[in-house]
């Protein structure tokens, strides 16, 4: 008896040339990209005896690569941020560097990118939406620096990196403010009172969840949706502060 529905096709037709084209990178090992580009949902479960079905634990899925990812995105990014703003401290450098890795960052750039179209998820999760998840979005992109890594070091990724994040790079100025603690300057500086989170509640499956709190402060209300509870936070706060200074975050 099946536990998960079928494998759904990664809506590309070549995903795996596709992927390869997006990344810049001739891979020598393309079970590693296509490991990059498997979403735990997609992976069958296990046989075992009588014909029991049992979860894999996401053995097979992108969650490995995406562990490995984030640790070369981190350095890569840091990296980068040492050469470009050389006059700056890790006080500066260190908001800089927690914005562009940020999972709504990366999501927006996998988005750019095209990846959604390329991840191979089950039919279930394909029709609730997965592959538009910003938590889904940027662990697939992780996933895939961390394949690059592992295939052909530092040098390929970096290239990469370097050409999705130029805009997001380029864009920052100055060094960004946490939504958080622009929200509560704002407040004190009126003398107002601190704002107050509310977790409303989480939805999605137990290994993929999508946390949903709110924010309330001076008359206002602002919610944010996130893979993490810290993340949906800063995004609660972002909504409310523009709210709060007239433009919309």
């Amino acid at each position: 008896m099946a536990v998960r529905d079928s494998l759904v096709a990664p809506v590309h037709r070549d995903p795996l040339s596709a992927a390869a084209a997006l990344v810049g990178h001739q891979f020598a090992r393309p079970a590693l990209l296509r490991e990059a580009l498997t979403h735990r949902s997609a992976v069958p479960a296990r046989v075992v005896g009588r014909g029991r079905s049992v979860s894999s634990g996401g053995a097979g899925s992108n969650e490995r690569l995406e562990f490995i990812g984030d640790r070369v995105l981190g350095l890569l990014i840091a990296e980068w941020l040492a050469e470009r703003f050389p006059a700056e401290q890790e006080g500066a450098l260190g908001p800089r560097l927690a914005h562009l890795v940020s999972q709504p960052a990366i999501a927006a750039i996998a988005e750019e990118l095209g990846l959604p179209d390329l991840l191979a998820v089950s039919a279930g999760e394909a029709r609730a939406g997965v592959r538009q998840r910003a938590t889904v979005l940027a662990d697939a992109t992780e996933a895939l620096i961390g394949a690059l890594y592992l295939d052909g070091g530092l040098a390929p990724a970096r290239a990469f990196i370097r050409r999705a994040w130029t805009a997001a790079m380029e864009g920052m100025t100055a060094p960004p403010k946490d939504p958080k603690t622009g929200l509560q300057e704002y407040l004190l500086g009126r003398g107002l009172p601190l704002p107050n989170y509310e977790m409303l509640r989480s939805e999605g499956p137990p290994h993929d969840p999508v946390f949903i709190i709110a924010v309330a402060a001076a008359g206002a209300r602002g919610e944010g949706r996130a893979g993490s509870k810290r993340a949906a936070e800063r995004l609660a706060a972002a909504d409310l502060l523009g709210q709060l200074t007239g433009r919309r975050a």
